[in-house]
């Protein structure tokens, strides 16, 4: 899967930082190869990290605080479906088994995307009559 420039850059400062703390760790460090560890290295445990750091990043950021994890997802896709990316694309970013799975998630919109279909038909219908 492609990435955009920045979130390259970003994951780069994020690895330098954690290559930095496992060396301030030494031996207590779990080297899992992981993108995003617990202060240890080792797995985050799914309850801490829904129910700690999302809560923190939440209140940070100034979000909704009933926005769950996985509706993360969702502001996503929904923008990417609207601009038009191809939906399978969109459904191997998700990491969705089909692009069956992303049209039944993201059906809701799709009727914006049958008035741009209609226009581009009537478009290219005009310029033949």
């Amino acid at each position: 899967m492609r990435l955009a420039r920045r979130a390259v850059a970003v994951l780069k400062d994020h690895r330098k930082r954690q290559l930095e703390e496992r060396m301030r760790l030494a031996g207590l460090w779990q080297d899992r190869d992981l993108i995003l560890p617990n202060e240890t290295g080792s797995i985050f445990n799914p309850s801490n990290l829904r129910n700690r750091s999302f809560t923190r990043i939440k209140e940070c950021s100034g979000v909704r605080k009933d926005l769950c994890f996985h509706d993360l997802r969702h502001t996503r896709a929904t923008p990417l479906l609207r601009d038009g990316v191809n939906v399978k694309v969109v459904s191997e970013m998700l990491g969705h088994a089909s692009i069956t799975i992303t049209l039944n998630i993201y059906a809701h919109v799709l009727p914006d995307m049958q008035d741009s279909a209609a226009n581009a038909m009537e478009a290219a219908l005009g310029a033949v009559v």
